[in-house]
């Protein structure tokens, strides 16, 4: 498969178990961003179905990480499998600049519907954390600290999967008026299982947002990345 310059490969883990359903879904999230992307050949590949990165990204190619931090997956699996490639590595999903916003929007549309001050309301951020090193974790709390700027008078707080403190933990003490933003690209099987289970062991009253890779205005927010990771990645 040859390659342009104007290729990107959006490339997220998918899930090692059954590769196909998240497979599928990142090949949606591409079709999204290529809207937004006219004159660019939009690509997808998970880490889970064997040779397809390398396929995708054959000749050279932009990889755009579908990740949530510089963690293993992105500064090791990706390097690794790409380096006879001739591509370049963006910047990860999850550090975006203008995620944050993003995300704050999606608080404040909630709080709105539910004529909720935010003052009064509680953020969790249930990410996924990891027993590698602390990058993932240091991702999230990074995420939360730009939160509370875009939220003023809005607690907010985090837990994880991996490591300490627990989603379950970090939920039980919250008020009925709280959200959850899972701060996942993918909603895999933590998404789907580890956390509800999480927040109903938690008596979790508040309310569940979409992953934040599924937030509205993500797939324009990846389609500007692609763009400024193209000029600073550039030859």
């Amino acid at each position: 498969m040859t390659s342009n310059p104007h290729t990107v490969v959006i490339t997220a883990h998918g899930q090692p178990s059954a590769p196909a359903p998240a497979e599928a879904d990142l090949a949606r999230l591409a079709s999204a961003v290529a809207l937004h992307l006219p004159d660019w050949d939009v690509r997808s590949a998970t880490l889970s179905t064997p040779g397809r990165l390398e396929e995708q990204a054959a000749g050279g190619a932009l990889i755009y990480p579908f990740f949530m931090s510089r963690g293993f997956f992105t500064a090791k699996v990706l390097p690794d499998r790409l380096k006879n490639t001739g591509s370049r590595i963006a910047a990860p999903f999850g550090m975006d600049p203008g995620l944050p916003q993003l995300a704050a929007r999606a608080v404040h549309e909630t709080a709105s519907e539910q004529n909720w001050q935010l003052q009064d309301l509680h953020l969790l951020l249930a990410a996924h954390g990891s027993a590698r090193g602390p990058k993932a974790a240091d991702a999230a709390e990074e995420f939360a600290s730009r939160l509370c700027l875009l939220l003023p008078g809005c607690a907010v707080s985090t837990g994880y999967v991996e490591q300490e403190p627990r989603i379950a933990s970090a939920a039980a003490p919250l008020p009925d008026r709280a959200v959850c933003l899972p701060f996942f690209a993918q909603a895999g099987d933590h998404v789907k299982q580890d956390l509800p289970a999480a927040l109903e062991a938690a008596r979790f009253g508040g309310i569940l947002l979409p992953v934040a890779g599924a937030l509205p205005g993500s797939a324009e927010l990846i389609a500007t990345g692609i763009r400024a990771a193209a000029v600073s990645n550039a030859p």
